[in-house]
């Protein structure tokens, strides 16, 4: 005030420029500078995206891609891998099947020239959940809202209830360790919507209890895949997955079975498989 008396004009408050909304992903990228994308968007079964589209812009741009999405594997992984190898970049996705366990890293890495003959596990803890509270007596939704209590199943679980979730993982093993570009329709799959609570607790009563089993194996030339209920016996390992575990039980030719095991993880292993491909992707 004493300055405009004195016939000086006070100096104005500068503004920041203001910035338009990013368009799209690329121009976001772009804007920000990235070095890293972490994609972690829903998964889309039918078609992968738009995971798809926001990995290939950041590989485009010369982005790392690091993404917790099955989607992206199953539609596009030969293409993103090769982007990602011509534009000196890393795509990696450990988060994709049982959270962070380290599998595709460990034939990657640890396991060159393996050859894979198949596989079979339990890899969709939605299932294992509802299956284990009809064993106790739940009804099949109220089996469901308890795995929706505890975090397990999505609002609309018909991904996992049907079958999706796990021939999505089926289809990415046997793209990437199996080098197969199977389709996802050529995953034979059943959910466990069709399974009544007096057929699983009879099948747990003579120690055969019901699983969502996932198999894959080579028939040459070709790999024949599926994921169906299954009523497993107590001999087998995969009897005895509960609750949130998972299962995977490979078959090579050095090592007859090779078998990886997850115990109840907590909702921050996804995010570990993340951290752990980030360090991979700027280390590397």
């Amino acid at each position: 005030m004493e300055a405009l008396k004195n016939g000086f004009s006070a100096p104005s408050r500068a503004r920041a420029p203001a910035l338009d909304s990013p368009r799209d992903v690329r121009e976001w990228l772009r804007l920000a500078k990235a070095d890293v994308l972490f994609e972690a968007t829903s998964l889309s079964p039918r078609d992968g995206q738009p995971a798809i589209d926001h990995i290939r812009a950041a590989l485009e741009l010369g982005v790392h891609a690091i993404t917790a999405n099955k989607g992206p594997i199953v539609h596009a992984y030969e293409e993103l891998n090769s982007l990602a190898s011509a534009n000196g970049r890393r795509f990696l996705f450990e988060s994709t099947v049982m959270d962070g366990v380290p599998i595709f890293s460990l034939f990657r890495d640890s396991l060159p020239v393996l050859y894979l003959r198949g596989f079979r596990g339990i890899l969709n803890s939605t299932t294992n959940v509802i299956l284990g509270g009809m064993e106790e007596g739940l009804s099949f939704d109220e089996a469901l809202a308890r795995a929706q209590h505890i975090g397990v199943a999505e609002t609309d679980p018909s991904n996992d209830i049907e079958g999706w979730d796990a021939a999505v993982k089926v289809a990415a093993l046997v793209r990437v360790l199996m080098g197969a570009p199977i389709r996802l329709d050529a995953v034979q799959r059943e959910g466990i919507g069709e399974l009544s609570g007096e057929a699983v607790r009879a099948a747990r009563s003579e120690n055969r209890p019901y699983k969502l089993v996932c198999r894959a194996y080579r028939t040459n030339p070709t790999v024949t895949a599926s994921v169906r209920p299954e009523q497993v016996p107590l001999s087998d390992p995969l009897a005895w997955v509960a609750g949130t575990s998972s299962i995977v039980y490979f078959e090579t030719d050095i090592f007859p079975g090779l078998a990886i095991t997850e115990n109840n993880p907590g909702l921050d292993a996804t995010a570990y498989g993340m951290l752990a491909d980030f360090v991979r992707a700027v280390t590397e």
